[in-house]
Parts: C-alpha cells; structure tokens; sequence
C-alpha cells in the first residue's frame, strides 16, 4: 500500500518546506531579489500542496453512505489536482510577473550574502526531502521507469511530491543561477531572467500534473497487468468458461471496481452458476486484494453455442 509511503515523503516535504520559505523571505527582505522572492512563494506553494493532499488523504478514508455508496477514495484525486491548477499555476503566475517586472526595471542586489547562504541551505534542506520522495517512491515503483511511474501510478500523492521537489531543487539551481550572475555581472536583469525561469518551470509541473490527475479523477482503469491477473482468476474457476468482456475503474488509489460477463456453460444450474460466481470472486480477491467491488454477470458463451 502506498499511502503510508505517500504520507511520510508528505510530512518530510512539508517539514522542509516550511523552513526554507521563512528563509528565503528574510533573504529576499535583505536582498530585494526578485529570484528570491519568487523562491519563497514556490516553497509557500509548496506547503499548501502537501497540506491539501494530507486533508485528501484523510477525507478518502471516510466510509461510504447513500450519496456516495462507492465512498470516498477519489478525494485524494480532487486535491491533487487542486495542488496542480490553483497552486502551482499561481505560483508559476507570480514569478512570471515578478521576472518581467525585474527585468523592465532592474536594481542591483542588496547584501548578495544572504541570498547564498539561503539557497545552499535550501538546496541541502530540498535534497533530502527529494531522497525521501525518491525511497518511497521506489517501494512501490517496482521496474517501472519515472516516467511511466508518474503517467500509471494510481495513488498521486507520491508523483506529486517527487514532481514538487525536482521542481524545487531546479528552482532553487535557476535562484543560484539569477543571483550568481546578478552580483558576478552587476546587472539586476538576470536576477529577473532567474525568477522567468522559475515561473515556466512551475508552469511546465503545474502543466503535467493537472493532466495526470485529471484522468484519474476522470475514472482510470486498472493496468493491462492487473486486468490479466482478474482474468486469469475468473476464468481458473471450474464454472467459468471465459470472460466474455470486462471493465474495471479505480474508485480509489487502493480500491478497484471489476465489472465483468462471464460465459457459463448452458447445462450448469442456478446453483453451480452461484458457487461459481462466488468461488470466481474469491480468485480475484486472491490475485488483486484491492479489487473491492465485484460485479459479476453469467451469460451464455453464444460464440460456441451457435
């Protein structure tokens, strides 16, 4: 189960998170760095992403009731995507306006210290917040690439959070990178080239993520992996003689809707049909434990009985 993974790299992110925005704030005061006030609102942003998906993540343990029989799991799919239209838009939003403003009027950077010391902390603070992410994430990931991590895994918060920090730890590189040229140069546009840059990296994340999730909100369904593993549990029941069609939804991260017709063989009486439709749920629940509702409908296999 990847909830109580998703969970700790959550807290670990927040932790960090929480930190580094009140630094980079007192940096930016000191500094009047446009690349370092667009920072702090990121790590801000930040924040509030982690603090909706623990408040989804705790909303979908609620147990179903009569407006909502199949409970409650998709909330941690509504505030996900919460997390990648609203907050990472007005985060790559802010930054964007406060990168063309830098550089339409640019002015030197004050006490460029500040804005050094910050980022390495930051950049150390962030690195270990991304290697927890990175741990959880491999937990559940098995041999799949990130990439297809990121576009196949049905439980969000773990995408997110990896997304969040790699994101983070670019955003603090481009910081680095504004402020370094600003004071190396003495030209306060590149400390606004560095808050541009900022603002499309979090317009790219905000950009993916929103895609990702909406397809799961939308009602994704179970890998060809798992639909293979229901299928072979169907269709090993003695009464079941194949799967005519089947469909599957994700109601929750860790909660599948089967839907299947199955072909029984037209001699079998109602009550082997019943056994076998009872001993088949019990081969899918074997297989995929997380396939917790199961519709299973007999028919008669008409591609032999002609």
């Amino acid at each position: 189960m990847s909830a109580n993974g998703g969970t700790k790299a959550i807290i670990a992110a927040l932790s960090a998170n929480l930190a580094i925005a009140v630094a980079k704030f007192v940096a930016a005061f000191f500094t009047s760095s446009s690349s370092m006030l667009a920072e702090g609102i990121h790590s801000v942003a930040d924040s509030g992403n982690q603090l909706l998906l623990l408040i989804g993540g705790k909303r979908a343990q609620r147990v179903g009731d009569k407006s909502h029989p199949f409970g409650y799991g998709r909330e941690r799919y509504f505030y996900a995507f919460v997390v990648a239209v609203v907050l990472f838009t007005i985060g790559a939003a802010f930054s964007l306006y406060e990168g063309v403003t830098k550089i339409i009027t640019p002015h030197p950077l004050d006490s460029p210290a500040w804005a050094f010391g910050v980022l390495i902390f930051a950049i150390i603070a962030e690195g270990f917040s991304f290697r927890t992410a990175i741990k959880e994430s491999n937990l559940v990931r098995g041999k799949q690439s990130w990439v297809s991590f990121i576009r196949r895994s049905k439980s969000p918060e773990l995408p997110v959070i990896v997304l969040e920090d790699l994101g983070a730890l670019l955003g603090l590189v481009f910081a680095l990178f504004g402020v370094t040229m600003a004071v190396v140069t003495g030209n306060g546009v590149w400390d606004g080239i560095g808050t541009l840059m900022i603002g499309v990296l979090l317009a790219i994340i905000a950009v993916i993520l929103a895609i990702e999730t909406k397809s799961l909100l939308l009602g994704e369904g179970a890998t060809p992996e798992v639909e293979d593993q229901i299928r072979k549990a169907l269709e090993d029941a003695p009464e079941v003689a194949r799967v005519i069609h089947m469909k599957t939804m994700h109601l929750g991260p860790e909660e599948l809707l089967v839907a299947a017709k199955i072909a029984v063989d037209h001699d079998d009486t109602a009550a082997q049909v019943a056994r076998g439709i009872d001993e088949a749920e019990q081969r899918i629940r074997a297989a995929v434990p997380i396939a917790r509702v199961i519709y299973l409908e007999p028919d008669l296999d008409r591609a032999t009985t002609k």
